[in-house]
């Protein structure tokens, strides 16, 4: 990926803080989800320009993402 990874952090944060919202979940935990997801496993290896997608877009997939497959189990 060609993103600078400086922008790619603050644009995961804006992610995490967006789906936090959106699900009325704690951020600690919403980051949880976000970095055991498939979602930040494609951002990662830049699938299909996901970084160029909004925020919203972004929490709106984890958010599905998380409807159709068991969440991540907690430590």
């Amino acid at each position: 990926m060609e993103a600078n990874i400086h922008l790619m952090r603050m644009m995961y944060a804006r992610v995490i803080m967006t789906f936090a919202q959106m699900m009325s979940m704690d951020p600690l935990k919403a980051s949880y989800y976000f970095y055991n997801s498939q979602l930040f496993e494609l951002l990662q290896d830049g699938v299909a320009d996901l970084h160029c997608r909004s925020e919203r877009y972004l929490a709106e997939e984890l958010k599905l993402e998380l409807q159709t497959r068991r969440p991540p189990e907690e430590v």
